[in-house]
């Protein structure tokens, strides 16, 4: 006879072979519109010659041997704050360059954290994770990688402190090889001290999705909160950066209440009063306008590079009483409902008004607005997408300069606050 501990092993594992195994739940997400287009042969290109094409796969490796969600928390956590400095890094100069494609490019983060985003997407863990934890995770990923984590102002009264914010390349599906000048320029920034007669000024950037639906879910004021509050880390001068015109800068003087519509790199559109998330400090009515506080004429008459400077005044506006938009080209009248700011009625509008809506929401005395960057031209020869090349020497140039420009512009700022 048996003992009664095999015959009970024997009856299980009988018991286990007639009952199929029950898989876990799978969560895992689609690839986004955004992480799609990684697949083309601009992107892959651009990761293969800057050496950003072992990012992804590292990333899911160091997933796949986490054992709880925590853990997975301090890998992404880890990972994403390490791709924003290499590409910092990347962009000063500091380490290998990786590969052919000038270091001064913005676009070999924006590929590597898509992969980095399609791969947690895909991620099958060994242990339950929720779609609301797999989302968290995500948004860490997204912060983390962005630098907008890592604003990291030094306290004293003896340098200034200053904040610039750029955005991701974006209109991918009208030519995917596209850069943004303006995270070329945040990631050049990064950490460097500005020298002006009254002081040096410690800068520190970030760099935001051309998303409507981060900005509803305060992406923007989630970043600047830290650093626009009372205490000795408080910024003196912030200025956020997009792309705008061609061969032209333009400090944008007001900012409106509205979203246009125009779709975003998920192929969304909103049209809509801009949403105020509402556990941030802000006005109450929300105003449909808000105004820059950036010295505005001073670098206008500076001499900050090559490319001319406008304080940019224009707005669209619904008069009061009115129902028909129009434009109104000294700012806006009394009473009137924002139909688009000078920076227009897209995202770059909207960090502005975002970003000076909690300034004055704060009462923060400090000069802040938005500054539009030229368009970031291709050489001639080069234009068509289709058979176009990644780069080319008058694409970097073009780059380059703009950065210069930006640095220059800032500069003007900076002299400005106390």
């Amino acid at each position: 006879m048996r003992p009664i501990r095999t015959l009970v092993a024997v009856a299980a594992v009988s018991l286990a072979l007639a009952t199929p195994a029950v898989a876990a739940p799978d969560t895992t997400a689609a690839p986004t519109i955004e992480e799609q287009r990684l697949d083309k042969a601009a992107p892959q290109e651009i990761l293969r010659r800057s050496g950003f094409d072992d990012v992804a796969p590292d990333f899911a490796r160091a997933l796949a041997g986490t054992r709880s969600a925590t853990e997975a928390e301090r890998v992404i956590t880890r990972e994403g704050r390490a791709l924003w400095k290499r590409a910092v890094d990347r962009v000063q100069g500091r380490g290998p360059a990786g590969g052919d494609l000038s270091r001064d490019d913005d676009r070999p983060l924006y590929w590597a954290r898509l992969g980095m985003t399609r791969a947690l997407g895909q991620w099958q863990p060994g242990f339950p994770l929720s779609d609301a934890r797999r989302a968290a995770l995500l948004d860490t990923l997204e912060r983390t990688s962005r630098g907008q984590d890592s604003l990291d102002l030094p306290a004293g009264t003896n340098i200034k402190r200053i904040v610039v914010t750029g955005f991701d390349p974006f209109q991918l599906d009208a030519d995917v090889r596209r850069s943004n000048p303006s995270g070329a320029a945040a990631l050049a920034l990064d950490g460097t001290t500005i020298r002006t007669d009254s002081g040096p000024a410690r800068v520190e950037t970030a760099v935001f999705p051309v998303r409507w639906a981060d900005f509803a879910d305060g992406t923007v004021e989630r970043t600047l909160l830290p650093a626009f509050r009372s205490g000795p880390r408080r910024v003196d001068a912030f200025m956020t950066v997009s792309q705008g015109r061609v061969g032209r800068f333009d400090v944008e003087r007001t900012n409106g209440a509205w979203r246009g519509g125009y779709p975003d790199n998920a192929n969304v559109s909103r049209t809509e009063t801009v949403p105020i998330p509402s556990d941030v400090p802000t006005p109450n009515p929300q105003p449909q306008w808000t105004t820059t506080t950036l010295p505005y004429e001073k670098i206008v008459a500076a001499n900050t590079g090559p490319v001319p400077v406008y304080d940019h005044t224009e707005v669209t506006e619904i008069p009061a009483g009115g129902t028909t938009p129009v434009v109104r080209p000294d700012g806006p009248t009394p009473g009137s409902t924002a139909r688009a700011g000078g920076g227009g009625d897209y995202l770059s509008n909207e960090i502005a008004y975002r970003a000076t809506l909690l300034r004055d929401a704060l009462g923060l005395k400090a000069p802040g607005g938005h500054v539009h960057t030229p368009v970031l031209q291709f050489g001639p020869g080069n234009t068509d997408p289709a058979t176009g090349q990644v780069t080319d020497p008058d694409f970097v140039h073009n780059r380059e300069a703009i950065t210069g420009q930006v640095r220059s512009i800032l500069t003007v700022v900076a002299a400005t606050t106390r």
